[in-house]
């Protein structure tokens, strides 16, 4: 592997909170990102399913990225990465990098010249961090927000520790992008893309509202509800069913109707005949949600 190099400091730092975690069980790995930066999703955050994350931020250096989850697919535990990266980097005092691998062990870095408040804090399964930060609530309240959220998906999570951590002071010069990524191996589209969640608010008054909204939208078509919790279509749920579609233009057939209308709206993913249905579709084309 390439050494990381060195980027001087100059231009403007990625002044910035993030936190890089994962969830063993579920086999997902992934990092969220705000700062008063804009487009901090296209230099933050990185992961890779079954390898880890890394988040590089503050006079951020891109090549963390790519060349940390190479350390890390090759079996570099989290602390180890980061010593190595950083070693080869004349740049390090003005870095800072968060990093989760394989096995959930954690590490974080903050460079000696970074902006102050700048510090973190590391935890099992993840690692939590911020430059020119109001104070250090913030990196403690994306720690907190972690722990306390056990049971919950790693998404959900992750947008939660955003949430936190702006609460409690966030950076101090404001808001401008947020970003969400976490990976699966098979888990994105079509079991074809091991990015299970990607989504990015380059630049936003409130971007942890309008990531918040996105994950909304990008559950709505890619999420899964237990096939437990999908309704049978008795007779009365069947008529109101034809009716609606009818009234859009699908015609009075129920699957043909639900077949057209489901890929009109990107629903087809939650749609498997029409014995039993998702509720999630349900409620889509009945207007209520």
């Amino acid at each position: 592997m390439a050494e990381p190099g060195s980027i001087q400091a100059e231009g403007r730092p990625l002044t910035t909170f993030s936190i890089v975690a994962c969830d063993l069980g579920a086999g997902e790995w992934g990092v969220a990102v705000a700062s008063k930066f804009p487009a901090v999703g296209a230099v933050v955050p990185w992961a890779e399913p079954q390898a880890g994350a890394v988040a590089t931020q503050a006079w951020a250096n891109p090549r963390y990225g790519p060349q940390g989850l190479d350390l890390l697919r090759r079996g570099a535990a989290a602390p180890d990465a980061v010593d190595r990266l950083l070693a080869g980097d004349d740049g390090r005092d003005h870095r800072q990098l968060g990093m989760v691998d394989a096995r959930g062990g954690a590490a974080t870095h903050t460079g000696t010249a970074c902006l102050e408040w700048a510090g973190g804090r590391t935890g099992p399964g993840y690692a939590a961090q911020g430059n020119l930060l109001v104070s250090a609530a913030t990196v403690e309240a994306l720690a907190g927000a972690f722990e306390a959220s056990a049971g919950r998906p790693l998404a959900e999570r992750l947008l939660a520790c955003l949430e936190a951590a702006q609460r409690a002071g966030g950076d101090r010069r404001g808001q401008q992008s947020a970003a969400l990524l976490v990976v699966r191996r098979d888990g994105g589209y079509g079991g074809l893309s091991d990015s299970l969640v990607d989504l990015r608010v380059d630049d936003h008054p409130q971007p942890l509202q309008e990531l918040a909204r996105l994950h909304g939208i990008h559950q709505e078509v890619f999420g899964q509800t237990p096939r437990s919790q999908w309704l049978p279509v008795g007779p009365a749920l069947a008529a109101e069913l034809r009716r609606r579609l009818v009234e859009l233009g699908h015609g009075d057939d129920l699957e043909a109707g639900l077949r057209r209308w489901a890929g009109m709206e990107n629903l087809e993913e939650r749609l498997d005949g029409s014995e039993r249905l998702d509720p999630v579709l349900i409620d889509k084309l009945l207007g209520r949600r």
